[in-house]
């Protein structure tokens, strides 16, 4: 059989027996049983099935891969509530110099004073944006974060003698928060959202009682709207004995310029791969540090880090691990969290100082509202308009349910046509409230062009679907995958292959 492309071989149709890219030297120590050295009922009956190809393969081969992916650094990716902006190549090399990358995670505290003092400096620095004065970095992702915060809300009713057994979370938060109330034993109680897309305060009254543990709450919210009612939602959550949680997934918008702690919220999660431009995506590393108040501080996960002595004279400090917290919830992980994401993040915040960060976003504010007043101009809030049409933070949700009725796509299809565009689609069906949800995130590091050209080529899809909705209905066109059944995929995994 005749390829049309060299490149539609498979890694596994590239092997040939006993081809190597690598020959390991003869041994210059004396050789051992392997018996000695694995026990047999530890070993393989038979030998894996590997390709055995050379090294220009290897690397073609990975090259080739990595080019089959949509990525940051080669396409827009405006997708909402999840902030993908440009990660800086200098974070990069900061966190790849051999004290930072070579530095073993069981140091002793003595030998590792660089380290823990950029730990020590960055959770001075969160706290201070989180307008809290105690932090831990301990959580590995934003998830981890908000196990992390429902375990604190739980040590902090239980050291006071109360058992509550709710979690209240409004109807247009991200998934992972009654994921994480379920697995902290709490009951999840949905509050519902106004017209205006403003948790609905009556709502919010009528279930906060005295058995209510935690809000968890993100504001600017999942529909890219400020709480307008943050002031009384306090109020009434703090007038059961409940605590405040923030999810701070969308920070992006307000740093610099709001504090969750201001506002008075009690516990506040970080994404640093969202927010502070640590890469993230394909399965990590993340980092979701907390940050806290007064009263959360006794129970935070140990062992924190902490600096001793040293007064006005920073040359006199030392940095230390601090075990001796009784009424700590124990440890999160192993370690004391991801080091090289800290150093990308800390690079990030020192690179940018506080005009810097409040400069991103008062640009991401500004990048998404000029989006959505440029949808507006093309005439594409005709067919999508905007679910809440207010002045938005850094994202905003369009509804697709007219252009279902009146163009005869949905806005999953349209989300596959962009691919062609070489856009990667916005967030699709979600926040579930919203019929037909297209839910985007332009961030600050995207240019006026750029923008202008994702709002062009969204109308002219629309355009397009007047005259023949089939193109949108098949797309993608030309992506190395075509349109897969993914309802079948998700009902039918196939979770091992063999060759």
């Amino acid at each position: 059989m005749i390829r049309e492309a060299d490149d539609e071989l498979t890694i596994f149709e590239r092997s040939r027996a006993g081809r190597r890219a690598f020959v390991a030297p003869s041994l210059d120590v004396p050789e051992r049983p392997l018996d000695e050295l694995l026990a047999p009922a530890l070993r393989r009956a038979e030998p894996p099935r590997l390709p055995e190809v050379a090294e220009p393969e290897i690397v073609r081969h990975f090259t080739r891969i990595s080019k089959r992916n949509f990525d940051l650094d080669t396409g827009f990716y405006p997708l909402g509530s999840c902030t993908m902006k440009h990660n800086p190549k200098l974070h990069e090399r900061i966190a790849a110099l051999p004290g930072h990358a070579h530095l073993h995670p069981l140091q002793d505290p003595a030998r590792a004073q660089g380290a823990l003092e950029l730990m020590w400096r960055l959770q001075q620095a969160l706290g201070e944006l989180a307008g809290l004065p105690h932090v831990s970095l301990h959580p590995s992702a934003g998830a981890h974060g908000e196990l992390a915060g429902v375990l604190l809300t739980r040590a902090f009713h239980e050291d006071r003698g109360e058992h509550r057994s709710k979690v209240l979370i409004p109807d247009t938060a991200h998934g992972t928060n009654p994921a994480t109330v379920t697995m902290g034993g709490y009951h999840v109680v949905a509050v519902g959202t106004d017209t205006q897309g403003n948790v609905d305060l009556d709502d919010l009254r009528a279930k906060a009682s005295d058995d209510v543990a935690c809000l968890m709450l993100t504001n600017p919210s999942t529909v890219g709207l400020f709480e307008t009612g943050i002031e009384e939602i306090e109020r009434i959550v703090h007038g059961v004995g409940a605590t405040l949680y923030y999810d701070g997934a969308n920070l992006n918008a307000i740093m610099g310029i709001s504090r969750p702690g201001d506002m008075g919220f009690d516990i506040v999660h970080f994404n640093l791969h969202k927010t502070f431009t640590q890469p993230h995506g394909g399965g990590g590393p993340g980092a979701g540090p907390i940050a806290v108040s007064e009263r959360i501080e006794p129970y935070l996960p140990r062992p924190q880090v902490v600096r001793r002595g040293g007064g006005s004279d920073e040359a006199d400090a030392v940095y230390d691990l601090d075990y001796d917290r009784p009424k700590s919830i124990g440890r999160l992980r192993g370690f004391q969290g991801n080091y090289g994401v800290f150093v990308r993040s800390y690079a990030y915040i020192r690179s940018l100082g506080a005009p810097g960060l409040r400069e991103v976003s008062e640009i991401a504010v500004l990048n998404a509202n000029y989006l959505l007043a440029k949808l507006r101009q093309e005439g594409v809030l005709e067919y999508l308009p905007a679910a809440y049409d207010r002045l938005c933070m850094h994202e905003f949700v369009l509804s697709g349910a007219p252009m279902k009725r009146e163009l005869k796509i949905r806005t999953l299809d349209l989300a596959k046509r962009l691919l062609d565009f070489g856009v990667h689609p916005p967030t699709v069906y979600f926040p579930l409230i919203v019929d037909e949800a297209l839910l985007i995130e332009p961030t600050e590091t995207e240019t006026k062009e750029t923008l202008d050209r994702f709002a062009e080529r969204v109308a002219a899809i629309l355009r397009e679907a007047r005259e023949d909705p089939e193109i949108a209905r098949g797309a993608p066109h030309t992506t190395p995958v075509r349109r897969l059944d993914e309802a079948g995929a998700a009902r039918r995994p196939v979770l091992r292959q063999r060759f």
